[in-house]
């Protein structure tokens, strides 16, 4: 399958283009590791009468979260055939040392630097932000078909749930997992697909089985894993800055309820973008970073003229 970048652009000019990007590259498929920013693409699709939001993300390896993002205004369940719909495959990598995997809870994705490839996952996080943590940790040991162990904060919330469980279809683990040196804190796949991109877990890091599958086939014991937070990404592709602009957990919380959303500007927005412009400050489209301050759409914009 071959792989193109299609420059991101806004969510406004995507539909208005009234056309269906053919789906040529998916989240997980290993790409050229870049030089500059950009990851990925942004693509369409045009809605059958039986599409769903949950399915088009299982589908094309999206979380849906983002896809809830990047389509804001569609009834997730109900979609009327024909209509025009996001797919967000474009990512600016996280500011990280692009080394190992890189697990940008803002964004809810995974990033795997392997030799001059890099590879980006959706995942499901956790529910609560204490059990978020941040900073640098390493691949323990792998195991396939683990076992399960309620933690018992997980059986005070369930106590009909069994001491262990066994490898299988009711085991929330999945068929693979890395365990990293953190205590409780593991990345796995999912006997559940539609929680990746969503607030899921204690603690763990959820992927869809494939993307486990590629994750534990390639990724050794040692290899160095780094937790951020970062909803607000900055970068450059081609001479171009990009801004990324991701909800907040709260946010997120609101669109899956279909509740309003407070759509503030997150703060330090100005700082950051000067600091990321440089010397291209006096080149900047402050309408166009207001613009995605205001929506949040997860996609990355081009805010230098």
């Amino acid at each position: 399958m071959t792989t193109r970048r299609v420059p991101p652009i806004s969510r406004r000019r995507l539909i208005g283009a009234g056309c269906l990007l053919a789906c040529t590259a998916l989240a997980g498929v290993a790409q050229p590791a870049p030089a500059d920013d950009l990851l990925g693409e942004v693509r369409l699709h045009v809605a059958g009468h039986d599409d769903t939001l949950p399915d088009l993300a299982v589908d094309n390896d999206l979380g849906y979260g983002e896809v809830l993002a990047a389509n804001p205004d569609i009834d997730p369940w109900l979609i009327p055939s024909g209509t025009v719909i996001v797919l967000p495959g474009a990512h600016l990598l996280p500011r990280a040392p692009r080394r190992g995997i890189v697990i940008n809870l803002g964004d809810q994705r995974l990033y795997f630097f392997r030799g001059a490839t890099v590879r980006s996952f959706p995942i499901g996080i956790a529910v609560e932000e204490r059990d978020m943590r941040l900073g640098t940790t390493r691949i323990q040991r792998k195991q396939e078909n683990p076992t399960w162990y309620p933690p018992p904060s997980v059986r005070e919330e369930s106590p009909w749930l069994p001491d262990r469980v066994a490898p299988g279809p009711d085991n929330p683990l999945g068929s693979r997992a890395l365990y990293l040196e953190w205590p409780r804190v593991l990345i796995h796949g999912t006997n559940r697909p539609y929680g990746v991109g969503r607030r899921v877990s204690h603690g763990c890091i959820r992927l869809y089985e494939p993307d486990i599958e590629q994750l534990y086939r390639d990724a050794p014991v040692g290899l160095p894993v780094t937790f951020v937070f970062e909803p607000v990404k900055l970068g450059w592709s081609s001479g171009v800055l990009y801004l990324e602009i991701h909800p907040t957990l709260d946010q997120i919380d609101a669109l899956e309820n279909n509740e309003a959303v407070d759509r503030d500007e997150p703060a330090d927005l100005r700082e950051l973008v000067l600091a990321a412009a440089g010397s291209a400050a006096d080149r900047l489209e402050w309408d166009t970073v207001a613009l995605a301050a205001r929506r949040r759409s997860g996609l990355p914009v081009a805010i230098v003229r």
